[in-house]
């Protein structure tokens, strides 16, 4: 049955199942989603079990959207919407996707904006037809939000083409049985760093995952194997359903534009916050790579297009992205935004969980990560810290060390440099920080913010939703929010920059985390050489990057200067790993997660890690458990089904 006879077969369900009065112009496909346009929005929102009925009868996502022709302009929706909502909801903004019919409303006091039961938003539909979609105003702008934002509006048209593309493509046949499954292991496996994942079925041929190694220039380590048999030569970008990003980290997202360079005309999944984090972090690494003289493997037209294609999916909906293979996403708790992958593949043949990188302790950031699943026979699981000795220190512990670092090298009138990624760990340190001046523990002292920290910190205030429950509590309910204290300051000039190394003793947070590119390199350049300064590691140092080699003891290292020739630093520095800071759980954690998996796997895959400790854990976890392990190599090929 082709896409044009399902969609004939769910004209024909609805049609039975509206009332006329709705006045139905059109029903289409769009992305995952069946959409139905109507000239009065406002009978079906009044009586929203219509649409859940017809969603249960039809197993798919039903959207309803107002036709554009009975849709208000949008400066005339504007001034309706602030007649409609009283003015202590403290409107801030109001934007518009005509792509997707929807008013975008952003408020102080939401909940004032969508009204008692939601009869406000009711209102609001029925007056301007536009679909409201209300969100908190978060305290802090973003400019790659706005972008992102922008792009869609603008081009609205484009995207609306695009959706209805790949809708027919998902829906191109139905009942789908599939009779095998394999994964071809593209990067990521036996090291860290470029994670990419090829699924293939019978029927659909979707990508994990497609990330860089950012520790290494070298084509040949830095990509992933996208010249392997399976994908050049068998499938090639074009025929690919689907791409799944985990989260937004560049070593799993930072080569998705080069799919569009290479042909890819497809989705790309993820949770809303991973795409604006990723759309900041490949135009971050583009200018990186232009500043420092490397040949960058994508343009911003690349991940423009990527904007166009993504498709964000909140936690725990479940979204059909192909024939045979349903996605839901899960907390990862990793970064903001981080999902574990469940797929649902052939119709009951097969569950899959993809880890990404995820965190099985709640932090001050995030929760901890998701491990109860509807189903799962195959578990792909990170192994970044699976050796039998890594084990880290408790959050506690870490957070005294860290006090007692700081303070001692800052009372002999020293700096403390820590390199962080700008997403995670940045956020992390920032309210550790910021906790120990609030109470007293340290000393108040100015904490510099060099890099993307200061959007990235952006992106999180607008999503509250995706943080720890207790950092909600305080934003919302105790009116505190600690990422706007008056100690953190943005650092966007040279000329600040030659002020804070000139300057008396502070704190530096500077991209990036492993001392590849970035300010942090520059920080450490200027600092390495006296000895009453300090650089902190507080992340994983992927190995050959700068970080790595600095925290293994190196006391001198030629690195390129001001000139464009190599100088030789001379660490004399005092230099520390405080790892319980790290967004990936540790071995202690990664065994407890295998033991309260719910349920539990038929075989488990260990990645994303040091062959050691791939291989380690995996055995661990068979002498334990009794589960089939595998410590794959990159381009392997394995059958799960």
């Amino acid at each position: 049955m082709s896409s044009e006879e399902i969609l004939k077969e769910i004209k024909n369900v609805v049609t039975e199942n509206i009332p006329p009065g709705a006045v139905i112009t059109n029903i289409d496909f769009e992305g995952p989603e069946v959409v139905i346009y109507t000239r009065n929005p406002g009978m079906l929102v009044d009586d929203g079990e219509i649409i859940k009925e017809l969603a249960k009868n039809l197993r798919k996502r039903v959207i309803v959207k107002p036709d554009s022709a009975v849709l208000t302009t949008e400066e005339d929706a504007v001034n309706k919407i602030k007649n409609i909502v009283p003015d202590e909801a403290e409107i801030t903004d109001i934007t518009f996707d005509p792509s997707a019919s929807e008013v975008i409303i952003e408020a102080k006091k939401p909940g004032l904006v969508i009204g008692k039961s939601g009869q406000t938003l009711r209102d609001i539909t029925r007056v301007v037809r536009w679909a409201p979609i209300v969100r908190r105003s978060p305290p802090l702008q973003s400019d790659t939000i706005k972008a992102v934002r922008a792009t869609l509006q603008k081009e609205a048209d484009e995207r609306k083409a695009i959706l209805k593309k790949i809708g027919h493509k998902i829906y191109r046949s139905q009942d789908v049985r599939s009779e095998w499954i394999r994964i071809s292991l593209l990067g990521g496996f036996r090291e860290v760093g470029r994670s990419c994942i090829l699924l293939q079925t019978p029927e659909s041929k979707v990508l994990l995952d497609c990330g860089v190694n950012v520790a290494t220039n070298d084509p040949k380590h830095a990509y992933p194997h996208l010249d392997a048999p399976e994908f050049k030569y068998l499938l090639g970008a074009k025929e690919l359903d689907a791409v799944i990003i985990s989260h937004a980290h560049l070593d799993h997202c930072g080569f998705v534009p080069y799919l569009y360079k290479y042909g890819y005309e497809g989705p790309v999944y993820c949770t809303p916050p991973t795409r604006d984090l990723m759309t900041m972090l490949q135009l971050d690494y583009i200018d990186i790579a232009f500043k420092e003289n490397h040949p960058s493997p994508y343009t911003k037209k690349d991940v423009k297009s990527v904007i166009h294609h993504t498709i964000p999916v909140d936690y725990k909906e479940v979204r059909d992205i192909s024939p045979d293979i349903r996605l839901t996403f899960h907390n990862a708790g990793h970064i903001l935004g981080s999902a574990m992958v469940h797929l649902h593949v052939g119709n009951g043949l097969h569950n899959i969980v993809y880890t990404g990188d995820f965190n099985f302790e709640t932090s001050k950031l995030l929760e901890k990560a998701n491990f109860k699943f509807p189903r799962l026979e195959s578990l792909l699981i990170e192994a970044t810290y699976g050796g039998s000795h890594d084990m880290q220190m408790p959050r506690g512990e870490a957070e005294k060390n860290l006090l007692k670092i700081i303070y001692d090298t800052t009372s002999q009138g020293g700096k403390v440099l820590i390199p962080v990624l700008s997403v995670g760990r940045s956020q992390e340190i920032m309210l550790v920080l910021e906790e120990l001046m609030e109470g007293g523990a340290l000393e108040k002292m100015p904490v510099y913010l060099d890099g993307m920290i200061w959007e990235a910190t952006a992106i999180h205030t607008a999503y509250p939703e995706y943080l720890s429950k207790e950092l909600r509590e305080m934003i919302f309910h105790q009116g505190k929010n600690p990422f706007l204290s008056e100690t953190f300051e943005n650092v966007k000039t040279n000329d600040k920059r030659k002020s804070i190394l000139e300057g008396p003793p502070c704190i530096i947070l500077a991209t990036s985390g492993m001392l590849v590119g970035g300010p942090s390199v520059e920080y450490f350049k200027a600092l390495a050489d006296d000895v009453r300064n300090s650089i902190v590691f507080v992340s994983y140092q992927g190995e050959g990057s700068l970080g790595r080699k600095v925290q293994k003891g190196m006391t001198e290292l030629p690195l390129m200067g001001s000139n464009g020739k190599n100088e030789m630093v001379h660490i004399r520095m005092k230099v520390y790993t405080v790892d319980g800071f790290s967004g990936h759980t540790d071995r202690n954690g990664l065994m407890e997660f295998i033991k309260r998996l719910n349920p539990r796997p038929e075989k488990i895959i260990t990645g994303h890690g040091d062959p050691a400790k791939c291989t380690d854990f995996a055995s661990t976890i068979y002498r334990k458990f009794r589960i089939e392990t595998k410590a794959p190599s990159n381009l392997e090929t394995i059958r799960l089904s």
